[in-house]
């Protein structure tokens, strides 16, 4: 990581964590780059031999397709590794939203991100993005359905808000999206 850092090369640094990797104990590849987790041109090797070796660790997917996502990979290929994901762990909350977020689609991205709040309904990250999504599909396409599904989220989010710059960001939101004309 040093000569990386002084460098920058970063093909030969792929170049070294895959020939290091090969042989590597997953377990102990895993912890003893757990400090760069959030470098992709060491996370993406890593984690492709893990996924390669443990083909239904759910987790190391969902890190492996993140650290894609970051890095431009494309929807196709992080949709994929999503959705084995949620086959090996469909509890996997990081599966379910990168799986919605890599949805190309305005109107489909919007489906999926309401199955991901419909399967944690808890999960205000997942409401946050299906009223996000809404609202930008309602603007796109003037719809009035989707509007009113934003609207109708936000204001669950904001009775749940707790603190008092929430509750006016979302009020102004709410507001904001009331005043459209479709």
């Amino acid at each position: 990581m040093q000569e990386y850092r002084q460098q920058g090369d970063v093909g030969a640094l792929i170049d070294r964590m895959k020939a290091l990797t090969i042989a590597a104990d997953p377990d102990s590849l895993l912890a003893a780059t757990a400090p760069y987790r959030d470098l992709p041109e060491v996370v993406i090797p890593v984690y492709e031999r893990v996924v390669t070796v443990r083909p239904h660790d759910a987790q190391a997917m969902v890190v492996l397709a993140n650290a894609y996502w970051l890095t431009g990979r494309g929807s196709d290929v992080v949709g994929a590794l999503a959705t084995r994901a949620i086959a090996a762990d469909a509890m996997n909350r990081g599966a379910w939203h990168l799986w919605a977020l890599a949805e190309p689609d305005p109107r489909a991205r919007v489906d999926r991100w309401q199955q991901v709040a419909t399967q944690f309904p808890a999960d205000q990250l997942a409401r946050a993005a299906l009223a996000d999504n809404a609202a930008s599909l309602a603007g796109a396409e003037h719809d009035p359905l989707a509007l009113d599904l934003a609207v109708r989220t936000y204001e669950g989010l904001w009775a749940e808000a707790s603190r008092t710059e929430e509750r006016v960001a979302l009020e102004e939101t709410i507001a904001k999206l009331k005043g459209w004309k479709l």
